[in-house]
């Protein structure tokens, strides 16, 4: 794997960040993909900003995006390692001007993340994880303090279950329900994009179950800053860890516990 500097990737995203804010504190208009999922200005410079510094400082590394051309699994297949970004995760939610939207970029090899940075720019949160140094998280100016979380959810008695805010499905709804049955005490939260695994990741929420569609460039980074925190990510109901670079880049059901 080629060495990588985490801080010029937390610098990209930041920057994105900024290009993101400057959309949002205006007026913008909303196109749709062919898949009906919403597509802004604010999109595409975030991806601009990233697939620069990605070319720059990583020319030898290729770039899974979500607004960037598909690339065929007969190119990809043979990637030892790849950056899997979504420059805007939470599109809709940026719409709504709820500020539940993220930056994510992913690093990827051999079908795992390795690192990661989620960023959200309303706040300037940050959380950030590289394979064996841990996840960190930090807000505004404040350093990064290190997050981690050894409590599975099936251990406690009050499980906090998060949702996502804009795709909740009846199969979430019964898996509370379940819960509820084996005499959990459940409260629910809800919220838009990437931050719904971080949220697992620094034990804010104890499980995420996602029974319903989602992409590669959704979860990569989240899920490298989950791992480092302690926690997994598994495929429902095969329980396997969630894999990247397959044939198709749609996710199968998954549940971050």
């Amino acid at each position: 794997m080629a060495s990588i500097d985490l801080d010029k990737i937390v610098a990209a995203a930041k920057d994105a960040g900024e290009e993101i804010l400057n959309v949002y504190a205006r007026d913008f208009d909303v196109e749709f993909k062919v898949d009906d999922s919403p597509l802004t200005a604010a999109d595409q410079a975030a991806n601009a900003v990233i697939m620069d510094a990605l070319r720059t400082h990583y020319p030898g590394i290729p770039v899974i995006s979500e607004e960037n051309r598909e690339v065929p699994y007969s190119e990809r297949s043979g990637w030892e390692e790849f950056w899997l970004v979504d420059p805007l995760d939470g599109t809709k939610e940026f719409v709504k001007k709820n500020g539940e939207f993220t930056v994510n970029i992913a690093l990827v090899k051999h079908g795992a993340p390795v690192a990661g940075v989620v960023y959200r720019p309303v706040d300037r949160t940050l959380y950030c994880a590289e394979s064996g140094s841990g996840a960190f998280k930090s807000s505004g100016h404040a350093s990064p303090e290190k997050i981690y979380n050894d409590c599975h959810y099936l251990s406690r008695e009050e499980v906090t279950v998060v949702a996502s805010r804009s795709h909740r499905t009846q199969e979430t709804d019964d898996f509370i329900e379940d819960l509820r049955g084996k005499g959990k005490s459940v409260d629910c939260i809800a919220t838009g994009s990437s931050l719904k695994l971080c949220l697992v990741a620094e034990g804010a929420a104890n499980v995420y179950p996602r029974f319903g569609p989602t992409m590669e460039w959704d979860t990569g980074a989240a899920q490298s800053i989950v791992l480092e925190s302690g926690r997994q990510v598994l495929e429902y109901p095969a329980g396997e860890p969630l894999t990247y670079n397959k044939p198709s880049l749609k996710n199968p059901w998954f549940v971050v516990e």
